[in-house]
């Protein structure tokens, strides 16, 4: 099974989705906004794949951030800052049993499928 986190709007969590439906993959989609997102979540995610790979440095909500905020980075100001704007983390969040993949890119789609293949 796996677990798809993102945003319902977002264009490339709509595509992930569509393209995991068209593989008849098993999974459930939990919004970031409207279902939440726990420390734990965020936590697995950094240990996982590392601040730099999760954080979403393109979107608006980064662009909005106050100059500060942007400033000297580290897991821990990542961590708080995704905690309380989620939309900051790169989208989509596939989690399959213990692994975690960001991003609908090429290396994250050949990820997942050898993932789900075994």
């Amino acid at each position: 099974m796996i677990t798809v986190y993102g945003i319902k709007n977002c264009d490339t969590c709509r595509n992930a989705l569509k393209a995991l439906k068209a593989q008849g993959r098993e999974h459930s989609f939990h919004d970031l906004r409207a279902d939440g997102l726990s420390e734990a979540e965020v936590t697995r995610w950094l240990q996982s794949a590392g601040w730099e790979k999760l954080l979403n440095r393109r979107g608006t909500t980064w662009r909005k951030l106050p100059e500060a905020e942007r400033e000297d980075l580290d897991e821990g100001k990542v961590k708080r800052l995704m905690l309380e704007q989620p939309t900051l983390i790169k989208r989509p969040v596939f989690e399959v049993a213990d692994e975690v993949v960001v991003g609908f890119d090429a290396a994250a789609k050949e990820r997942l499928e050898k993932l789900c293949t075994g």
